[in-house]
């Protein structure tokens, strides 16, 4: 029985471990391998002196150890805490120092990003080389750490409710807040997504998304269930990305909105043949991309999905439903609920815009060192029977949706988000759909900006399709033709391109504070 993310490997192990699990660049180690690996970092971790619930960094390009890193602090029984590569110095000392770290993995080359926070540590493992001026703290090399196996020590106890991870996510303001994930929560979103996708030992991932993103970890855990095969790859372009499926006849692709949009403006051919579903998630995909992947890939099932890194994956819709709905984010994951509430906790009708709210084993458990902020998104579940004395905790998600006739679900707009304007509530979303059926733009962004007579202005910030020479002016044309008098925005930004975060989505809020304070991120076309 698998309950713990060691369940994991270790099973895995044991039934194939003379198989490739995990390929990089010219690289790959079977299950065998990462599993004697494991242990022999672990039982450094522990002779660094890190113990059951503490907190283990990992600040590292996409390669095997990190693959290997994340077991080996879970055998270990600490904590793992993934840092994302594309952060700032700024970020990673904050992350290192917010959750009180006790070790740190990491490339020598990134030691002087973290300086400032290693007199906190009781060591740093370095994958590269174990030189270094600095004596603030213990430094190990990789194959030092990875040398002494002659005592291998028991895992500690580990059960399906203890933490296992820290996930830490951006927020639209202030500092990244660390969402704390159970073994339950990151096994069960392993068996329930592998579930649907039907992921088995014959399937080959493409993993381009970063473990400190529940959507890029959730593919390593479903990979390691399944006994199937990972194949890691940072790209720089969407082109890589068709070589690489090419190269290691993939079957699984996961991506990002934008990733998807940028692959549309290339070429195929016969790259992506091999793949037998395709996902999204981390914002919805706009219908017309959606329909252009169905044309190129007809053999490929594509798999919408809506998730939130508090509750892992919620909801995804039947390749079935594509054609039919092809801006729909679908329905509940199995074993999970999605409840569309009102302002006052009441489940709402079809086509009434609500709240997400999910419920099920997914739901994590609040937010590191932020008791407030987890009680205003963690609450008690509003249509639980009265007479259960203990309260069952579900997770406010921050998006409003709504559900057609028959229970499919349509994504709106964060609830920070949503614009009023005139008595009008306003939908991004909804503008956004409207602006790619036009063919000619890449990205949109819609927001509102404050005005004194109609409380808030349509403002929509947009990157035209390669070779599209289209001005403000002519798609303000479009959209007075194709959009209520109420939508119609009351300005237009052209850029060059749209800034990602590091999960590569469209950078909502840095985009909506740049508008908003009159600066532009990049210049205008």
């Amino acid at each position: 029985m698998i309950r713990t993310v060691p369940d994991l490997f270790i099973q895995a192990a044991n039934t194939s471990p003379g198989k490739e699990a995990v390929f990089h660049k010219d690289k790959a180690l079977t299950y065998g391998q990462i599993y004697e690996q494991s242990l022999s970092l672990a039982q450094t971790l522990n002779r660094l002196g890190v113990k059951k619930g503490d907190r283990v960094c990992f600040y590292l390009e996409k390669r095997i150890e990190k693959v290997i890193a994340i077991f080996a602090i879970s055998l270990s029984g600490a904590i793992f805490v993934p840092i994302r590569r594309l952060s700032q110095p700024a970020q990673v000392l904050y992350i290192l120092n917010n959750c009180y770290a006790s070790v740190l993995i990491t490339t020598s080359s990134r030691l002087p990003d973290v300086k400032g926070a290693l007199h906190n540590l009781k060591g740093v493992i370095t994958v590269d080389t174990a030189e270094s001026f600095y004596s603030e703290c213990s430094l190990v090399g990789w194959h030092e750490a990875l040398a002494d196996n002659s005592m291998r020590r028991a895992c500690p106890a580990l059960v399906g409710a203890d933490v296992a991870a820290i996930l830490y996510t951006s927020g639209s303001t202030g500092q990244p807040k660390g969402v704390v994930l159970s073994h339950q929560n990151i096994v069960a979103g392993a068996q329930i997504v592998s579930e649907y996708l039907k992921i088995c030992g014959n399937d080959r991932l493409l993993s381009i998304l970063t473990f400190g993103f529940d959507y890029g970890l959730n593919q390593l855990t479903t990979s390691f269930l399944n006994c199937a095969q990972l194949v890691l790859f940072d790209y720089l372009f969407p082109k890589d990305i068709l070589k690489v499926v090419a190269k290691y006849q993939i079957t699984g692709l996961a991506a990002v909105a934008t990733t998807w949009i940028q692959l549309l403006q290339v070429p195929w051919e016969d790259s992506m043949r091999s793949l037998r579903y395709v996902t999204n998630s981390g914002g919805p995909v706009p219908g017309e991309y959606v329909r252009k992947v169905r044309q190129r890939i007809p053999q490929a099932d594509i798999y919408l999905m809506y998730g939130l890194t508090e509750a892992f994956r919620s909801t995804y819709l039947d390749p079935s439903m594509v054609d039919k709905r092809p801006s729909s984010i679908g329905k509940a994951v199995p074993g999970e609920e999605i409840m569309v509430l009102g302002k006052d906790d009441n489940p709402l009708e079809p086509g009434e815009t609500g709240e997400l709210v999910h419920r099920g084993q997914l739901v994590a458990q609040g937010y590191w060192g932020e008791p407030e902020l987890t009680i205003e998104r963690f609450r008690k579940n509003p249509l639980q029977l009265t007479d259960i004395p203990i309260d069952e905790i579900v997770v406010y998600s921050g998006d409003f949706v709504k559900a057609d006739d028959e229970g499919y679900l349509y994504f709106e707009g964060r609830k920070d988000e949503m614009i009023k304007s005139a008595g009008n509530r306003i939908s991004p979303s909804e503008i956004e759909e409207i602006l790619y059926n036009s063919g000619f733009i890449a990205e949109a962004v819609a927001m509102g900006r404050p005005h004194e007579v109609y409380g808030q202005v349509v403002i929509v910030v947009l990157s035209l399709l390669p070779n599209e020479k289209k001005s403000e002016k002519d798609i303000l044309f479009y959209c007075r033709k194709n959009m209520p008098s109420y939508m119609i925005p009351h300005d237009i930004k052209i850029w060059a391109n749209l800034p990602k975060n590091t999960n590569g989505k469209l950078d909502r809020s840095a985009i909506k504070k740049e508008v908003l304070e009159n600066k532009y991120l990049c210049p205008s076309v």
